[in-house]
């Protein structure tokens, strides 16, 4: 008997018996179809967040105060950051484009009945430059501002919304913190970033937050939360990196472990890729089991198959067909229903995708790579459980076969 017979054989007896099939087929539907989901999502994960990372901008640099071990055991990290180190960035390292400290903290702001907590946040003038942003109405605040602690507020898109509705700001006055400010400008939407939704916050000048809200908790200066400096391009970010961590060091007059950190965009992508990479792995661990959980309701269908077709089995020996005929067309159904499953859980999965980026902000792809390997380790694991019950069907001796009938 020929391949094309055994295919058209074991075709019948599996619509024969289309619920058994049906059956048979669902663990390898639902492992494929959880194999290709879960890297599709995981892949839209990774996608999301270092999308979230780039809107940082390709050349910025964090310098966050304390250094690798207390930043992990510690909430509140130790303000060894002054205001001065942020100029000293900006006057002598030749390959930082600009520098934007900022001194951050949560206060009620008012607006007549309207009251809201939100982020406050003390900055320079350098800071739409630096974090790529565009003021869509009014101005922001400049040098002179800071010289003389104006107490005037740039608004985030949101927030602006928020306290004023469609009327235009600028020029209004608000409190925060029992203290009268002026709006003069509303920055563009940009929507929310790692770690900060600048459109849900108000920036004022750092001297007059360090003065009017925060008050001075450094002896040596303004202390800061951060600094974050811009790289004059690309190539640069390394150079800069290094640069500053020198010049800080020399400013902090520092011997042995640094009482800082500096950290790119580079090192957060790293870190993040490495991360989602090993969770994609895992779901697909984990979604891989349902192919094992399918092969083996394949294997034991089979074997409950080779005993209910004892009599057809020995009737086929007696009339001529050898163990190989037999062994084939066993394995060929194993195939039949493993490729059937990798299909339609192909279909589920795709399917599936789709509705998470349509219905979330995850850009979850599809991967022909998992789509192919999904499909072909399905036909793989029909072939290998198949194998057993089909041997077994193929050593029946035919004279025992019929007398069992």
């Amino acid at each position: 008997m020929n391949i094309l017979e055994s295919m058209k054989m074991a075709g019948k007896t599996l619509l024969s018996n289309k619920l058994r099939s049906a059956l048979t087929m669902l663990g390898i539907v639902i492992g494929n179809a959880s194999v290709i989901a879960m890297i599709g999502v995981g892949e839209g994960g990774q996608k999301f967040v270092n999308k979230q990372l780039e809107s940082l901008g390709p050349n910025v640099l964090f310098v966050i105060p304390g250094n690798q071990e207390t930043q992990r055991i510690t909430v509140d990290l130790p303000k060894n950051l002054v205001l001065e180190d942020a100029e000293a960035i900006a006057s002598q390292v030749p390959t930082v484009a600009g520098v934007a400290p900022e001194l951050n903290g949560r206060y009620v702001v008012t607006y007549r009945n309207k009251n809201t907590n939100v982020s406050i946040i003390g900055t320079t003038p350098s800071f739409p430059t630096v974090r790529d942003f565009d003021t869509a109405k009014g101005r922001f605040f400049t040098e002179l501002d800071m010289k003389r602690n104006n107490q005037v507020v740039v608004l985030g898109d949101n927030l602006a919304e928020r306290l004023f509705g469609s009327s235009n700001p600028v020029g209004q006055q608000l409190r925060i913190k029992n203290a009268t400010f002026q709006v003069i400008g509303v920055l563009e939407g940009k929507g929310s970033s790692i770690g900060a939704d600048y459109d849900k916050s108000a920036l004022i000048p750092i001297t007059t937050s360090a003065n009017r809200l925060v008050g001075r908790n450094s002896p040596y200066g303004i202390a800061l939360d951060y600094i974050v400096a811009s790289a004059r391009d690309r190539n640069s970010v390394d150079a800069a990196e290094f640069q500053i961590t020198n010049l800080l060091r020399q400013r902090h007059k520092i011997i042995g472990e640094d009482d800082f950190s500096v950290q790119s965009q580079k090192d957060a992508l790293q870190v993040v890729g490495q991360i989602t990479s090993a969770l994609t792995i895992v779901l697909a661990a984990v979604a891989g089991i349902s192919l094992f959980v399918g092969g083996i309701g394949i294997m034991n269908i089979m074997l409950v198959s080779v005993t209910e077709r004892t009599q057809e089995i020995g009737l086929r020996k007696a009339i001529g067909a050898n163990q190989q005929d037999i062994l084939s067309q066993f394995i060929i159904e194993a195939i039949i229903l493993s490729a059937a499953g990798g299909l339609v859980g192909t279909a589920i999965g795709v399917s599936g995708i789709v509705l998470v980026s349509a219905l979330t902000p995850l850009q979850a792809g599809i991967s022909p790579v998992a789509i192919a390997l999904a499909v072909s380790v399905s036909g793989g694991i029909g072939l290998f459980f198949g194998v057993v019950p089909a041997r077994r069907a193929a050593k029946l001796d035919p004279i025992v076969a019929l007398r069992s009938a």
